[in-house]
């Protein structure tokens, strides 16, 4: 079993793999002030900064439900982008702050959940609101390399 520092490492090494994949070079930060990574961003010539918030795999959503992943992002995150990782199946989606509170499902004082529950048996919200893992497809790192990149 992986460690909390470890799962955080390896969501990290994920991201820096994918964007190099694209030609993006990244580079970690060496202390913990909610960035993580620098990416240069060769169109727009300027560094983008990304705090990255990682998944081991999915976990009963609220302790005994379906399979889910989650991630808690602090409201005053510092960072350009979040990235979010699933390292059982090598996924990342990437995401602005103000994409995270327009989609995050819960709000407690100070921080946004957002969460996806992966079993597609999982029925959808008749609120509109994104919850299957397939919904956010738009955010995945693949898909948006071009728009920050």
């Amino acid at each position: 079993m992986l460690t909390t520092q470890q799962i955080g490492r390896a969501g990290e090494l994920l991201v820096q793999y994918k964007l190099l994949l694209h030609g993006i070079d990244s580079a970690p930060m060496t202390t913990d002030v909610g960035i993580d990574l620098v990416a240069f961003s060769y169109k727009r010539s300027e560094a983008v900064t990304i705090q990255v918030k990682s998944n081991f795999k999915p976990k009963p959503g609220g302790g005994k439900g379906k399979p889910a992943l989650d991630w808690w992002i602090p409201e005053s995150n510092p960072s350009d982008l979040i990235a979010l990782v699933d390292l059982s199946q090598s996924r990342v989606w990437l995401m602005t702050i103000a994409e995270i509170k327009a989609n995050a499902q819960q709000h407690p004082k100070g921080r946004y959940h957002l969460y996806m529950y992966t079993d597609p048996a999982t029925k959808s919200r008749s609120s509109g609101k994104k919850i299957l893992d397939y919904e956010f497809s738009e955010f995945l790192l693949e898909n948006r390399v071009s728009r920050f990149f």
